[in-house]
């Protein structure tokens, strides 16, 4: 059994690895776990999916952070999706015997948040449009490649498993630096932030809170992956339901 991992974004990578992955290459980061960095978005996300199983993957995993919908949600903490979902009201369920060892094994160390996770086209920074989304969705977080790997889990007939951590909550409404220094890849550009905030330095504590939001959410990302192991330490069902 080999374990794919789709990473969206070089920080997330880091929580996993210290190896020096290039973009769209898969490599193992143990005997069972396949890692490809993917970038950000459903597209990237897709590649990536059937990369890792073409590379001999029998399990997929969507790794990194997300955004908080629910009010329950603070940076750090910890969801684990029962189903995953688009905008389109497009929903899949995890494979349920893997998410409930997983549960399990997690929940050792902390706190696990179980829940719909939606996937977005697009950043979605205003505190308000979360709110909202949560209210329509009744997804209690969001990213933007979970249900993309899904659907190719789905499409290949192999379990699915989504683990994120909350690095902006729902009442957190993301600066206008951010959206403005981000490339297609959904990377931040340090040439454009360094702009945005020169010209709007009034964000800046707003950056600065949400630097300190991101590395909480890297440090629970770090603490679960030493807990791998463990959570593929388990051979579930082949089925996903839509």
């Amino acid at each position: 059994m080999i374990t794919g991992i789709v990473v969206a974004l070089p920080e997330e990578l880091a929580t996993l690895t210290e190896k020096k992955i290039d973009k769209g290459h898969c490599v193992f980061i143990a005997k069972q776990l396949l890692v490809v960095y993917a970038g950000a978005g459903c597209h990237n996300a897709k590649i990536a999916a059937e990369s890792l199983l073409a590379k001999g993957a029998t399990h997929l995993i969507s790794w990194g952070c997300a955004a908080g919908l629910s009010h329950v949600l603070r940076p750090g903490d910890l969801v684990l999706a029962d189903t995953v979902m688009d905008t389109d009201d497009v929903k899949i369920a995890i494979d349920a015997d893997w998410h409930d060892h997983s549960k399990q094994v997690l929940s050792k160390s902390g706190v696990v948040h179980a829940g719909c996770l939606l996937t977005t086209p697009h950043i979605v920074a205003p505190s308000k449009d979360k709110k909202q989304l949560h209210l329509k969705t009744g997804a209690i977080a969001l990213d933007m490649e979970s249900v993309a790997i899904a659907k190719v889990a789905q499409q290949h007939g192999v379990p699915f498993l989504a683990i994120r951590v909350i690095a902006d909550s729902v009442n957190t409404s993301l600066p206008r630096a951010i959206n403005n220094a981000l490339n297609d890849q959904g990377e931040v550009v340090l040439k454009k932030l360094l702009l945005s905030i020169a010209l709007n330095p009034v964000e800046i504590p707003r950056l600065i809170k949400l630097g300190l939001n991101f590395r909480a959410a890297k440090l629970t990302l770090k603490r679960i992956a030493s807990q791998l192991n463990d959570v593929i330490a388990v051979k579930p069902g082949s089925s996903i339901s839509a």
